[in-house]
C-alpha cells in the first residue's frame, strides 16, 4: 500500500479505505463482511388464532444482504418456504415479502389445531441463525348460559345470554337463529339483542313470550362453533321436567300408595 498517497487523501477518504482493506472498489456498507444479519426483536413471537382464521407470523431481519430467509416447522424440521417460494405440498403455507422490506411473513391459511407449535425463521448465515415463533390454533365455541332445555310460562320473557369462549379477537358478528332462520326483529315487537364485542357476549330478550315463540334458539358467532338451546313456552301447564324433577319424593309416594292398596285388599279378603 502506498502510504504517502494514502496520507495525501482527505482524512475521511483515508479512513474509509482502511476500513475496506485498501480496496479501490467502494462497496456499500451493508455488503461489508463485518455487517451481519440480525433479528429485530420487537415483533410478536406468539400468535393465537382460531380454527379457519388466517394466521401471520412476522419475522424481521436487519442487514440481510444476499442471504435467504426460510421458515421451518420445528416439530418435524420440515422446510415450508425459502425466500418467497413454498417448499411444501401444503399450499396453505406461504411466504410474504415486499421488495426493500426487512419483513418476511409466514401466512397460514385455514389453520387447524394440528398446526399449533413452534415455527422458526432461519437465515442462511454461517452458522445459521434462527428465531422461534409459537402458533396457537384454538377451537372457539359459543356457550348459552343455563340448561340446554328451557321451560317458560306464557307471558314471561325469554332471556338468553351467549358467551364466545377461547377466541383471541372479538367476533365481528353474533347472529341469533330460531330454527334455521335469523330472528326477524320486524316480525313482532318486544325482541332486542345487545351484543358487546369486547366482552364477547350477546343477550337475546323476547318479552311476553307466546307458545309460538317456542323452538330451537342458536347463537352463531363469526369464526366460532354455534350453541343452541331448546325453548318451550307453556300455557300454564307444568312441564314434564318439573313433574319428574323430584324422583325420590315421587317414588316414596308411589310406595306408600301401593302398600295401602295391598293392606286394603288383605283386609277385604279376611272379611
Amino acid at each position: 500500500m502506498n502510504l504517502r498517497g494514502q496520507f495525501e487523501k482527505s482524512p475521511g477518504t483515508f479512513l474509509k479505505d482502511c476500513a475496506e482493506g485498501g480496496s479501490e472498489h467502494n462497496s456499500p456498507y451493508w455488503e461489508q463482511p463485518f455487517s451481519q444479519p440480525y433479528f429485530d426483536n420487537t415483533t410478536r413471537r406468539e400468535v393465537t388464532t382460531t380454527v379457519g382464521q388466517t394466521a401471520h407470523l412476522h419475522c424481521r431481519v436487519r442487514n440481510l444482504g444476499d442471504r435467504a430467509v426460510s421458515w421451518i416447522r420445528k416439530r418435524d424440521l420440515h422446510i415450508l418456504t425459502v425466500g418467497i417460494l413454498t417448499y411444501t405440498n401444503d399450499q396453505r403455507f406461504q411466504s410474504l415479502h415486499t421488495d426493500g422490506s426487512d419483513e418476511w411473513t409466514l401466512k397460514v391459511t385455514s389453520p387447524q389445531t394440528r398446526d399449533s407449535g413452534i415455527y422458526e425463521c432461519q437465515v442462511s448465515t454461517e452458522p445459521k441463525i434462527s428465531q422461534a415463533f409459537k402458533l396457537n390454533v384454538v377451537v372457539s365455541k359459543a356457550k348459552i348460559v343455563g340448561n340446554p332445555e328451557l321451560y317458560i310460562r306464557s307471558g314471561s320473557d325469554i332471556n338468553l345470554t351467549c358467551i364466545v369462549l377461547q377466541t383471541p379477537d372479538p367476533p365481528s358478528f353474533i347472529y341469533w337463529y330460531r330454527g334455521g332462520n335469523v330472528i326477524n326483529y320486524s316480525q313482532r315487537g318486544g325482541i332486542s339483542v345487545v351484543t358487546e364485542k369486547q366482552t364477547r357476549t350477546s343477550r337475546l330478550l323476547i318479552s311476553r313470550a307466546l307458545p309460538q315463540d317456542s323452538g330451537n334458539y342458536t347463537c352463531s358467532p363469526s369464526s366460532s362453533d354455534a350453541a343452541s338451546v331448546l325453548v318451550h313456552v307453556l300455557n300454564g301447564e307444568q312441564p314434564a321436567a318439573m313433574q319428574h324433577g323430584n324422583n325420590s319424593s315421587t317414588a316414596i309416594c308411589w310406595t306408600i300408595d301401593f302398600v295401602l292398596v295391598i293392606f286394603l285388599q288383605c283386609f277385604v279378603l279376611e272379611r
